[in-house]
């Protein structure tokens, strides 16, 4: 074998290295991005009885959720309220259950670098909850998706609208804390082959003179977890039911 012939070799052999060594490290990058972690994060709402007992339909509009990863700002100072009923018909002002966010911040699609760190994820379709359906521990499923694993130290509802109906047929106005999206700061995580249900509790509360104030229950709030294998439920694994 000449010494051209070997240099040959040799050069074919390294650049044969060298691509193998490049498609190895390109696959093993794919494979990292496509098998990052996930979990199921399911939400329901339900309600607690509070002033229900004077509708005969209270409907909330749910347009999407918002989730809050660690340094995440919800913009409320917490969804612990007066249990007292106010009578004196005045209609809540922004900020009076410490459930309000920035005027004209209305949420962005996930990842769209939300000032306040949260992560908003629309529903593909509004979604209507009657809460004279959801008493006695009957709740509604309003959403199911797949995110990354992770702790969250929130979960705001988006409501777009709420219409009451009270007994005898007369309409109720039904406010919300400054038009703000509900807050249910309650800790809780996704976590890999595991479905995690967020149940937000919430009830009216009469305010006077005909009004009503949609309140979040903190004491109601539920988060339960249940192991699954490749996306089914493991029915032999119970539940880890954490009550906030």
């Amino acid at each position: 074998m000449t010494d051209t012939t070997s240099s040959l070799d040799a050069l074919d052999r390294r650049t044969y290295l060298q691509a193998t060594g490049a498609a190895a490290l390109g696959a093993a990058g794919l494979a990292g991005c496509v098998g990052r972690a996930t979990g199921t994060l399911a939400t329901a709402v339900t309600d607690q009885p509070a002033d229900i007992g004077d509708f005969e339909s209270l409907v909330v509009t749910v347009e999407g959720i918002w989730l809050g990863p660690e340094g995440a700002e919800s913009g409320a100072d917490g969804n612990a309220t007066d249990e007292g009923n106010a009578t004196d018909g005045e209609a809540p002002t922004d900020g009076a259950d410490g459930n309000e966010t920035d005027d004209g911040d209305d949420g962005d699609e996930a990842g769209d670098g939300d000032p306040s760190g949260r992560e908003y994820h629309e529903f593909d379709e509004p979604q209507d909850a009657d809460l004279v359906q959801l008493q006695n521990g009957e709740t509604q499923l309003i959403d199911e998706r797949e995110l990354s694993v992770g702790t969250y130290r929130f979960l705001q509802l988006d409501i777009s609208g709420v219409e009451g109906t009270l007994e005898g047929g007369d309409e109720a106005q039904v406010d919300r804390p400054g038009n703000a999206p509900l807050t249910f700061n309650a800790e809780f995580d996704v976590r890999e082959n595991t479905r995690t249900v967020f149940t937000a509790d919430f009830a009216p509360v009469r305010r006077g003179n005909g009004r009503y104030l949609l309140r979040p229950v903190p004491s109601g709030i539920e988060v339960d977890y249940v192991e699954t294998n490749g996306g089914e439920t493991d029915d032999n694994n119970e539940s880890d039911d954490e009550t906030e």
